[in-house]
């Protein structure tokens, strides 16, 4: 299978994504509704409910299996993108369901019900994990990133940047830094364990340039100076 970005630029509009399945390959496309054309025999689309255990019982989660030869193009929500992971046995990383695009044949997908502490921090109740020789694709906002876990010298995530990280690693909602830095900070992810973290910069990096094209000097030190500014100065 081959995965081909059409469009590469920041116009606000997204992006278009080309795929080209070859005969006896399969993919399982996880946002049907982003398919926008399709080339190859009618039958090669078949498209079923999920069965995902636990989750979003009250929403029907539809997933596309395409069968080559076929090609098809994607598009793709303003800010997002989609990078592509190989699998190479059995993987460890944890994600969130709202980062999947598609996963191909050889690739089995697993529901993780997370635990009572995890569910309050995350407000998911299970993640997704990925086992299989393949690829899966994850949809980002803007670059993605790697760091390592240490089982003593925590890591330090933005809560809303993460994609996936270890099902062995620990997590505490928190915030770091003096007293300053704590007040004007998003909450953090206070990590430890094994293995490798993903997240995403591209949330952070709309923030910032919202900021800086929209607020005049004395609002943004407003924001800053003051306690809770940034929550209450909007």
């Amino acid at each position: 299978m081959n995965v081909d970005v059409q469009d590469e630029g920041d116009s606000g509009s997204g992006q278009a994504v080309a795929f080209t399945v070859a005969e006896n390959e399969e993919v399982h496309v996880l946002h049907p509704q982003q398919i926008i054309a399709y080339q190859g025999p009618s039958s090669g689309r078949a498209d079923r409910l999920m069965d995902v255990k636990g989750m979003y019982r009250k929403r029907k989660l539809i997933r596309s299996d395409i069968t080559g030869p076929c090609r098809f193009v994607a598009a793709l929500p303003p800010g997002y993108r989609v990078k592509t992971l190989q699998l190479d046995g059995k993987s460890d990383l944890l994600y969130d369901f709202r980062h999947l695009f598609f996963y191909s044949k050889g690739v089995t997908m697993q529901t993780r019900v997370l635990n009572m502490k995890n569910m309050l921090i995350t407000r998911d109740i299970v993640k997704v994990k990925f086992s299989g020789h393949g690829s899966i694709g994850i949809l980002t906002e803007g670059t993605v990133c790697e760091a390592e876990l240490d089982p003593f010298d925590p890591l330090y995530v933005d809560a809303g940047s993460i994609i996936a990280y270890p099902e062995n690693a620990r997590l505490e909602l928190t915030v770091y830094g003096n007293h300053l830095a704590s007040q004007h900070m998003s909450y953090h992810w206070k990590m430890t364990g094994h293995g490798p973290v993903l997240f995403q910069a591209g949330r952070q990096s709309r923030r910032f340039q919202r900021d800086n094209n929209e607020d005049g000097i004395v609002k943004r030190f407003l924001r800053e100076a003051l306690p809770f500014g940034g929550v209450f100065i909007k």
